[in-house]
């Protein structure tokens, strides 16, 4: 996707620190988990990663937008999944008015996936959007359509950075980490509880996927 010019899309500069306050503490620390990310994930073959959360109100959706637009910043063709089929917020951070198919309606239906791919969100950036509430969510995120996405994307992309809704009252993050197979875990300072942090760990390990690390979320 180089020299692919990106669309002027509006953007919540408080949620995309990476953009609006490069020099903050905040922005510094998704460069941090960058390089961590490069040096011990990408480099070596795995190219997708689900973000998960103990709790809501943790900074799931924050951390997942920063990393994936931190990403693109270096030239690492990224796709930034919205997978929170239950209370998606993707949307709310860019704030773009798609035209293309959401991820209901590509794991509900036999439709290309490239139709449901935003592409050049900024340069070297590409979301799938999650449009709303879905009734059938588990079954859509542990049906063989999910596994087909994720495998065009890692063939699409060099990363695949995927949002999840909160592990303590859904099970799809789960699902989601066993299908990704790699996980980083978000916990809010003064919020999210140790024992529940060790607990997710525990369960996704159990599953039979990686826990790459774990995110202490300030902002």
């Amino acid at each position: 996707m180089d020299g692919v010019t990106a669309r002027s899309i509006p953007l919540d500069p408080r949620s995309i620190v990476t953009l609006s306050g490069q020099e903050s503490r905040a922005a510094e620390a998704i460069r941090a988990l960058r390089t961590h990310i490069m040096a011990r994930h990408v480099s070596e073959g795995h190219r997708a990663l689900a973000v998960c959360s103990a709790s809501g109100g943790s900074g799931c959706t924050f951390v997942a937008s920063n990393l994936a637009v931190s990403l693109s910043q270096i030239g690492v063709s990224t796709l930034l999944l919205d997978a929170d089929l239950r209370s998606p917020q993707i949307h709310n951070v860019f704030k773009c008015n798609s035209t293309k198919n959401d991820l209901r309606a590509a794991l509900s239906s036999p439709i290309s996936f490239n139709d449901c791919i935003e592409r050049s969100i900024l340069p070297n950036l590409s979301i799938l959007f999650s449009s709303g509430p879905a009734r059938d969510a588990q079954e859509l995120i542990a049906g063989l359509r999910f596994k087909e996405l994720l495998d065009f994307c890692l063939r699409e992309f060099d990363a695949t950075i995927v949002d999840t809704p909160p592990a303590n009252r859904y099970s799809d993050c789960r699902r989601i980490s066993t299908a990704v197979g790699y996980s980083l875990i978000v916990a809010k300072r003064n919020k999210s509880h140790v024992n529940d942090i060790k607990a997710l760990a525990e369960h996704i390990r159990g599953d039979h996927a990686v826990v790459i690390g774990t995110v202490l979320n300030e902002a």
